[in-house]
This record gives structure tokens, C-alpha cells and sequence, in this order.
């Protein structure tokens, strides 16, 4: 997928951002949305990052509450550690997609690449 990447906001919050996932959905933690102005929108954080750990704490094993609870208790500074999003459209060189996790080409444009 993209690299990892961390970031730190400084608190104290609102951070805006918005997760989606979680353990009990059975999908990973991803930023579904950031508000415009905000800290999260003044880093480097984008729309469709993986969170892999907050403060540290590694996200695999987290559910949304949990992972929603770190968030909101941490005061002072909120890190995380983010896998990018890659949105880009790229074929390798067999001319193949690249795949995002569902299996799915990233691009609508190379749809026809897919070899059924």
C-alpha cells in the first residue's frame, strides 16, 4: 500500500478527523474524514490513511470504541502512527493494476487490465 508515516497533533483536541473500522467491523482502522481548518487537516494526515497505532499502542486487536476512547483521552499531544494512502493510478509492468485490500483496481480506468 503507501509508507507509514507518524504524526503528532498538539492538543488538546478537537483533532478533526473522523475513523471508520475497527475489530468488530473486521476492517482496519482508516481516517474516513477530515475537517477542513483543522490540526489533523494541517498535518499530513489524508482521507483513507490506515491507522496503525495511537500513542504507540499497535490498532490490530483495537475495536471503534477503544480506539475512539485513546483518542479522546489523549490531552496534550495525539500520536499516531498512519499507513498512506496511495490514490494514485499506476500499472506495473505487466500492465496490471495495482490492487487496493478488497482486491479491487484503484483506478476505474484500468478496470479492463483484470484478468477474470
Amino acid at each position: 500500500m503507501g509508507e507509514q508515516c507518524s504524526v503528532t497533533l498538539n492538543g488538546p483536541g478537537p483533532w478533526g478527523f473522523r475513523l471508520q473500522g475497527g475489530k468488530d467491523f473486521n476492517m482496519p482502522l482508516t481516517i474516513s474524514r477530515i475537517t477542513p481548518g483543522s490540526k489533523a487537516a494541517q498535518s499530513q494526515m489524508n482521507q483513507g490513511d490506515l491507522v496503525v497505532a495511537i500513542d504507540g499502542v499497535n490498532t490490530d486487536s483495537m475495536t471503534h470504541l477503544e480506539a475512539q476512547n485513546k483518542i479522546k483521552s489523549a490531552s496534550h499531544n495525539l500520536s499516531l502512527t498512519l499507513q498512506k494512502y496511495v490514490d494514485v493510478c499506476h500499472v506495473n509492468l505487466e500492465g496490471q493494476p495495482f490492487y487496493s485490500k478488497k482486491d479491487k483496481p484503484l483506478c476505474k480506468k484500468h478496470a479492463h487490465a483484470i484478468n477474470v
